[in-house]
């Protein structure tokens, strides 16, 4: 998934709801201090805190994190460069709890209100909001940053393609005009990205140079959020200081919330590295992607002492989806045919990975919405059936009829898959000339598989050699984080390493992982280049489904139907997070439900810190 590193908590929240109180007469505004999109708040309108956090929890000490790749902008809008992570400098309309899912709480905003059809939405600002050098936050603050956003941002572009107008229509208020009604997430999601100071970046740098927001920049940001980002080393390194007098401490969504007072950022290119970093006290938190790492790397001395701590959380797995594997680049003429990327497909061996190098830890991927409910499975039947015979012209009528499964593999299963391959990929006209596949040109089928780093090495070599056995010349490329990205976004690919988050209430953002407007479109998250009219079809359905039942079927639908296309070899995903960390940090009694909480409702515990020594 594309990392806006100012964006990511965009990728976290998407979605089409159910609202949480009965919509406003046309002629008067019902205002309100949040909204799900799944169900009931859970907390009401005067909340104090929310139920995860300690309210009491000291503030203080150091919280150090890893960050994988580099950075050379602090500008949170453009989408140029490689960008900074800017969450804890920036805020947004909205902000998200960690023990509910696709629901939002006033920030920036104390309350926001909307028409009965979902035309527009009004922000009405908290007053208390002030900027670092103490000035308010406006609504044309709010305006400006919109603009700015679509401008800049291709993502955006397409993410708010249905916001027709932002305009201040009020002492404090901001209101958003759609070009779509019925589009039930468009309220809330306009919340979501960052409000930047108009005046700040209007005015002039400390060297009197005009400050230029298409830019990429190094000069420290201004925001209004509950740090300051204090030094850097460029590229490599991030300190954000907490602000003592930041304005929203005592706001009921963030009591109990970010009580360190630095947060350090360190970056690395390398996970192996990193890992060592980690054991020599570098930083503090580690969240392990690796399972040959879990079950036999944690054998160095502070582990065996107690001062590094090993935990697992099944929480952050549990409100959102996922699908991730090698992406076939359907723009190159070789991977247009869909028996082609089917037959690839019997060349993964999961099960031999499962066996060898994943120590058990995994399960294999099924679905685009793999692990929630929205998962396709069986046949389809009641209104998925009902939505999926509206299109059933245009779609591969096997749908109906066989349920989508990954070929299973293991030593007892390999000869059968190849040679399966190998008649989809004749039947295909890619024959086999002597030991050497060829394309109905002639031509050697050879695929270059681009990896973010050497970590997926391992799992791609599966693909090295059990793809020669068909003769097709398979090569690695692993790249460093700024040259992926750029080839990423380039499209410059056969096959990439990449995949998709999903939320529990798909919506607007599904254009840009499969819609064809974004195939064509540089920086979107169609890395396939998929382009397929009943695919469109069901996006947009699904982005004015009436209700939860509604919303559901037509996400299996749509799931379906992408299977069907074969886009990727669908690769693994783990049932939990796990997590290594020093032992120098309180924590409220229970966790957030969807979340495990560090560093945002962590703190320093200052006796576990002496006892088991200074980093």
């Amino acid at each position: 998934m594309k990392s806006f590193a100012s964006f990511a908590f965009l990728f976290a929240l998407l979605a089409a709801p159910a609202i949480a109180q009965d919509a406003a007469p046309a002629t008067e505004k019902v205002w309100r201090h949040g909204v799900s999109l799944i169900g009931e708040l859970k907390y009401p309108e005067g909340f104090a805190h929310f139920d995860y956090v300690d309210p009491a929890a000291p503030k203080g000490g150091v919280a150090r994190l890893s960050a994988f790749g580099s950075f050379d902008t602090f500008n949170a809008l453009s989408d140029k460069g490689e960008a900074a992570p800017t969450g804890l400098v920036y805020e947004t309309l909205l902000t998200q709890p960690l023990d509910e899912t696709s629901t939002s709480y006033g920030l920036l905003a104390e309350a926001f209100s909307y028409p009965d059809d979902y035309s527009s939405v009004t922000y009405r600002l908290d007053a208390a909001a002030k900027w670092h050098d103490g000035q308010p936050v406006t609504p044309e603050d709010v305006v400006w940053s919109f603009e700015k956003a679509k401008e800049l941002n291709k993502f955006l572009q397409s993410y708010y393609a249905n916001v027709t107008k932002a305009e201040v229509t009020g002492e404090l208020e901001v209101t958003f005009t759609f070009n779509q009604t019925g589009n039930k997430e468009l309220p809330m999601i306009v919340g979501e990205f960052p409000i930047l100071p108009k005046h700040w970046w209007e005015g002039t740098d400390a060297s009197g140079k005009p400050r230029d927001i298409s830019a990429s920049t190094l000069e420290p940001p201004m925001g209004s959020g509950p740090y300051q980002l204090a030094a850097f080393n460029a590229g490599s390194s991030l300190t954000f200081k907490r602000v003592e007098d930041y304005w929203g401490k005592d706001k009921p969504v963030r009591v109990g919330t970010w009580n360190f007072d630095e947060i350090r950022y360190e970056y690395f290119r390398d996970t192996d590295v990193a890992f060592e970093a980690f054991k020599a006290d570098q930083f503090d938190y580690w969240s392990e992607n690796r399972a040959a790492r879990w079950a036999t790397g944690y054998d160095f001395p502070a582990a065996q002492q107690g001062k590094v701590l090993r935990e697992r959380y099944a929480g952050p797995m549990s409100d959102s989806g996922l699908m991730v594997g090698f992406i076939y680049n359907l723009r190159k003429p070789k991977f247009q045919n869909e028996k082609v990327r089917e037959a690839l497909n019997y060349g993964f061996d999961f099960e031999q990975l499962q066996k060898t190098l994943f120590y058990g830890e995994y399960g294999r991927i099924d679905s685009f919405y793999y692990r929630t409910e929205l998962a396709s499975s069986g046949l389809p039947a009641g209104e998925e059936q009902e939505i999926l015979n509206a299109i059933k012209d245009q779609i591969d009528p096997e749908i109906f009829t066989t349920p989508y499964t990954n070929p299973v593999g293991g030593a007892e299963n390999l000869r059968s898959n190849l040679s399966k391959a190998n008649q989809l990929l004749i039947d295909a006209g890619y024959p086999l000339n002597g030991n050497t596949r060829v394309t109905p040109e002639g031509e050697p089928f050879t695929i270059e598989i681009l990896l973010d780093g050497p970590t997926i090495e391992p799992v791609a070599e599966n693909l090295v050699t059990n793809l020669g056995r068909l003769g097709i010349t398979v090569t690695i490329r692993s790249a460093d984080s700024a040259q992926f990205e750029e080839r990423l976004n380039n499209r410059d690919f056969d096959m990439v390493y990449q995949g998709w988050g999903q939320t529990l209430s798909p919506g607007n953002e599904q254009r840009d992982f499969w819609g064809s407007l974004a195939a064509d479109t540089p920086n979107s998250r169609n890395y396939s280049g998929i382009k397929d009219p009943a695919i469109d079809a069901l996006i947009e359905k699904l982005v004015v489904s009436d209700d939860r039942e509604t919303l559901i079927a037509t996400t299996r639908a749509l799931d379906r139907v992408l299977l069907s296309k074969h886009l990727l070899i669908p690769s693994y995903a783990a049932v939990d997070e796990r997590v290594a960390h020093w032992d120098r940090f309180g924590r409220p009694a229970e966790l957030p439900k969807y979340s495990v909480g560090f560093p945002t409702v962590w703190w320093w515990d200052a006796a576990k810190a002496e006892k088991i020594g200074a980093p």
